[in-house]
């Protein structure tokens, strides 16, 4: 089926790679006019390429989360550049290890200025276009299974994410008289580079084939598989499009039976 385009524009942080790409090819498959955002400019020129590039409605923007301003420019430059502006997905994010012993003031400040402070500016910001444009949008950012139920080693992550709720629901309440819905996904274990090179290091150091690796991730999961990144992306399209209009403050789990509620 042709694309045609929707009239509306949507921007993506961590859009050069993984679940944010996915997203991007998603929502563009859509209709939307993208602008792919990310820290790594090459990696969003070559998503942004792929889809046709600015004259066809799909700008590459560099921008880096944990920066205020830069979060604030890049929605500015999209709303400029591609007419508009109606969707912020807020889904760049990191996922080191954490062991509890390991903590450090430095290992806080980082994952935390990327993971929730890098939604609380991307809020910020479409809230401020979605006014100056004077109508509502749609806000839409990654929290994940393990912002629902607390992961082992991974202390930080997953205490980023319960707060990228927390601060979700707060928002959809403060920002639903200017017609602002605010929600979430929460992805359970994705096929994405990221993944792949964590179950490269876990083989490695246990001494067992790749394929031992994936079993062990897999495990638990009541589907019996990893996400692929295209199944996350149905559900932020779900979120982004007109059938959620109704839908606010909420996290929608997408991890193959993990955490039921």
């Amino acid at each position: 089926m042709a694309r045609t385009e929707n009239g509306k524009v949507a921007l993506i942080t961590g859009g050069g790679q993984g679940i944010g790409q996915a997203i991007a090819e998603r929502l563009y498959a859509d209709g939307f006019k993208v602008a792919v955002a990310d820290l790594n400019i090459e990696n969003a020129r070559k998503v942004a390429d792929a889809l046709g590039g600015k004259q066809r409605g799909a700008l590459a923007i560099q921008v880096d989360v944990a920066d205020r301003d830069s979060v604030f420019a890049a929605v500015n430059h999209a709303a400029s550049e591609l007419g508009g502006f109606d969707v912020m997905i807020n889904n760049a994010g990191i996922a080191p290890a954490s062991p509890i012993e390991e903590i450090t003031q430095e290992s806080i400040d980082q994952l935390f200025s990327i993971n929730f402070n890098g939604v609380v500016w991307g809020t910020q910001a479409a809230a401020a276009a979605f006014r100056a444009l004077g109508h509502g949008g749609k806000i839409i950012s990654a929290a994940s299974q393990a912002g629902h139920i607390g992961n082992p080693g991974i202390a930080l992550y997953s205490a980023s994410k319960f707060a990228v709720r927390g601060f979700s629901q707060t928002a959809a309440r403060d920002l639903a008289k200017d017609g602002i819905t605010v929600n979430t996904y929460a992805p359970g274990i994705v096929r994405t580079p990221l993944v792949e090179d964590l179950v490269k290091k876990a083989a490695s150091a246990a001494g067992k084939p790749e394929a031992w690796a994936w079993e062990q991730f897999a495990n638990g999961i009541a589907l019996d598989r990893l996400s692929e990144p295209s199944e996350v992306a149905a559900v932020v399209s779900f979120l982004a499009g007109a059938d959620s209009n109704y839908i606010t403050g909420q996290s929608i789990l997408v991890d193959g039976g993990i955490v039921f509620n």
